[in-house]
């Protein structure tokens, strides 16, 4: 992955110093934890390289969310260890969520792996590479599961935007979510901490922020007392350079007319929310450890429309979630597809229920088939396309501000995203232009038509 520059000027490189590739697996938030890690390596001399084959070291930042996740993280371990066999890579370091869950068995797993790390043991970073550049192998799984969230970033997303990290952690215990058992309680960082790395990162010419924590919306409550991602989003905005604040993950119990009013009339807060409902339906919600009805949602999305127009919903939800005596009836999951018809959520998106060890839900009796699952998920999904492509038809005609993200050579257009697409997860608008449009800035683009679910359009001056 390209490695942009740092938040604060780098230090000459040692010829005698190994080279480092990060790979960065899994969320936003995890990727936070590599930037951090990023910086310190930089600052101590290491020559950081994009690619895991260029590299002498390679640490390897994993997911261990749900089951794919972990595919994903031993896959990319395996291969790191065939290039290892063939004396590419000299070492192999392995943290986050995955190396913090199965802290006791990576070493005899993995035999090839130098060594594996805890998030509490991230802010040693330097120190333990060096440690392996001698030799060593190490292990180290200090203390509670926890992350410093603190220092100096390395930003490795595009320039145009950054990830913005207000808390970490999770106290909502969901009966189906690890994330409490990985990362511990949810913790706030500091007010100021938030804006002095927010203006920091501006200072790199960044454009957008996005917010992100485990539940977002949930910021302050354990430091302050009171729920201050309003008043904080207030403030980001004063910040210059910035133009968009994005916000990821905000739970529905605690979407407040505040947060609302701050988005509405907020012209820097972008008008998008993402709403992880995960059901509709109460049984299911209940089972589950969270709150809320088919009814009590539908009057909430109303709500949020009522007082915010032209607002672009995100949701995910999973099909065939277990509970005690019977799983997601057929009933429920045909009432979840009604629901997400009749709501109609701009972006959708949908998992199939994986079993996690320690999980309330992994041990209850009604358990799902896999193959119903996978049946139920393709069904929403192709539900999901036909909105889609109504969705967008709506948007021809159109005019957005775009932030320009890229020229793609084959097609011979620009590419980018209005304020209705999050980076990574909601695709792109591609269109034409003159020639000399700058990237990771902003332009008009007026819709002109759909291609295979994208947005085509035309930059115009306004």
């Amino acid at each position: 992955m390209k490695q942009n520059k740092t938040t604060k000027p780098t230090k000459p490189t040692k010829p005698t110093k190994p080279t480092v590739n990060l790979v960065p697996l899994g969320c936003p938030k995890a990727l936070c934890d590599a930037e951090l890690m990023l910086a310190k390596l930089n600052d101590a001399g290491y020559k950081i390289v994009g690619e895991p084959g260029e590299a002498d070291i390679v640490i390897i930042n994993t997911c261990g969310f749900i089951g794919s996740a972990k595919e994903e993280a031993i896959s990319e371990i395996l291969e790191a260890a065939a290039r290892k066999k063939d004396g590419i890579n000299k070492r192999i370091l392995i943290t986050g969520c995955l190396a913090e869950r199965y802290k006791g068995e990576l070493q005899k797993e993995f035999p090839e792996v130098d060594g594996a790390i805890s998030l509490a043991n991230n802010t040693d970073i330097v120190s333990i590479v060096e440690r392996l550049e001698q030799g060593e192998k190490v292990f180290r799984f200090d203390g509670k599961p926890t992350v410093d969230m603190e220092g100096d970033r390395a930003v490795i997303t595009l320039p145009s935007y950054a990830y913005l990290r207000v808390a970490d952690g999770c106290s909502n215990c969901c009966a189906y979510c690890a994330i409490p058992l990985i990362r511990g309680a949810f913790k706030s960082r500091p007010f100021e901490n938030i804006i002095k790395e927010a203006t920091d990162i501006a200072a790199l010419g960044v454009k957008e922020l996005v917010l992100v924590a485990q539940d977002t919306t949930r910021y302050g409550e354990d430091l302050y007392g009171k729920l201050r991602l309003p008043e904080l989003l207030n403030e980001l905005s004063k910040i210059d350079g910035i133009e968009w604040l994005r916000i990821l993950y905000c739970y529905p119990e605690r979407v407040t007319d505040e947060l609302l009013d701050v988005i509405a009339t907020n012209p820097k807060v972008v008008k998008y929310m993402d709403l992880p409902l995960q059901h509709s339906e109460e049984r299911i919600l209940k089972a589950m450890n969270r709150t809320g009805s088919r009814a009590e949602l539908t009057e909430l999305i109303a709500h949020i429309r009522d007082k915010v127009p032209d607002i672009t919903l995100r949701t995910t939800v999973i099909a065939g979630l277990p509970a005690d005596e019977y799983g997601e009836s057929e009933d429920e999951w045909t009432s979840l597809a009604e629901f997400l018809h009749e709501t109609n959520f701009y972006h959708l998106g949908v998992f199939e229920y994986s079993a996690e060890e320690g999980t309330k839900a992994a041990a209850m009796s009604g358990q799902v088939d896999d193959e119903e699952k996978a049946r139920r998920r393709l069904i929403i999904e192709e539900q999901q396309e036909f909105r889609a492509a109504e969705n967008l038809a709506n948007e021809v005609g159109k005019t957005y501000k775009v932030l320009v993200e890229g020229y793609d050579r084959y097609l011979e257009m620009y590419f980018g995203r209005s304020e209705k697409y999050a980076p990574e997860i909601d695709g792109l608008i591609y269109f034409s232009g003159e020639t000399g449009i700058p990237l990771y800035d902003f332009t008009a683009v007026r819709i002109t038509e759909i291609s295979d679910n994208n947005l085509i359009g035309l930059a115009v001056t306004l």
